[in-house]
């Protein structure tokens, strides 16, 4: 269930840059914990988190495991609101960390997690492919950072995500502040999906976060915008209530929390919390 898609050119403006426990699970890799004779953490540890923290979450995922060898980390990445439905209907796992407030919120209000931390803030960027097909012309002058309406033109065919996903939530709003609601041409199911249509050539371009420009290398050309600053959506991280394995569920929690898991979070392009 863990992937590791791939510092990316930036072609205008300024990136929007940002900058342990113990416990167990039985034999089987889940249910209750219990610490191993030297204290470190035993079973299986199962994270849902949205797709954009893919790669930061992988290099925590085997931090933990190095730390510890007999734990297994398992982490599921997708939009933040199909995690949020799943846990709803009962799918079991320990950590749950999403790319808004409001998919956490919902799990609050539904007594499924009893506190979350926000631990980054991740703005918007337009992605395009290397070849950039439809040859985008900043303003002359190239002073400052250019309005959405001066990158995306109307032969374009542009991906976001959906609107119920936290970057597809983002997307419509910086589309709206830009008056081009009416621009996206596909809506896919996360902000990985988008970057994938980039990469492939199958867009002219796509709203992904700063994070995932980070990740995708040379691979597109990204474009940072004045309305970006009108959604830089929060990402929070909690335990859920009836964690089959609530200490490493903490120690993980701890580890995105702490300084090194911060500085992590930097260098994969997200913003720190405040």
């Amino acid at each position: 269930m863990r992937t590791r898609p791939l510092f990316a050119l930036l072609a205008a403006g300024t990136l929007l840059a940002g900058c342990g426990g113990s416990g167990a699970a039985d034999d089987a890799g889940g249910g209750s914990a219990a610490a191993t004779e030297d204290g470190g953490l035993t079973g299986t540890l199962t994270v849902f988190a949205a797709a954009s923290l893919t790669d930061v979450f992988e290099g925590f995922a085997e931090q933990l495991e190095e730390e510890n060898p007999a734990l297994e980390v398992q982490i599921s990445f997708a939009g933040s609101s199909s995690l949020a439905g799943q846990l709803e209907q009962g799918a079991p796992a320990d950590v749950f960390a999403s790319a808004d407030e409001a998919q956490m919120a919902r799990l609050e209000d539904a007594g499924l997690v009893d506190a979350a931390d926000v631990f980054a803030r991740n703005p918007l960027m337009l992605a395009v492919p290397v070849e950039n097909p439809q040859g985008i012309v900043l303003p002359e002058g190239g002073a400052g950072i250019p309005s959405l309406t001066a990158l995306i033109t109307a032969d374009m065919t542009v991906a976001v995500c959906a609107p119920e996903v936290p970057c597809g939530a983002a997307a419509a709003e910086v589309l709206d502040a830009a008056g081009l609601s009416d621009a996206p041409d596909t809506y896919e199911d996360d902000v990985r999906a988008v970057l994938t249509k980039v990469q492939l050539g199958e867009v002219d371009a796509g709203l992904v976060y700063v994070s995932d420009v980070h990740s995708a290398g040379d691979s597109i050309l990204a474009y940072a915008f004045s309305e970006s600053s009108r959604a830089v959506n929060s990402y929070p991280v909690g335990v859920l209530a009836d964690a089959p394995n609530p200490e490493a569920a903490q120690a993980f929690v701890d580890l995105v929390l702490s300084d090194a898991g911060q500085q992590a979070l930097a260098d994969a392009g997200f913003q720190p919390p405040s």
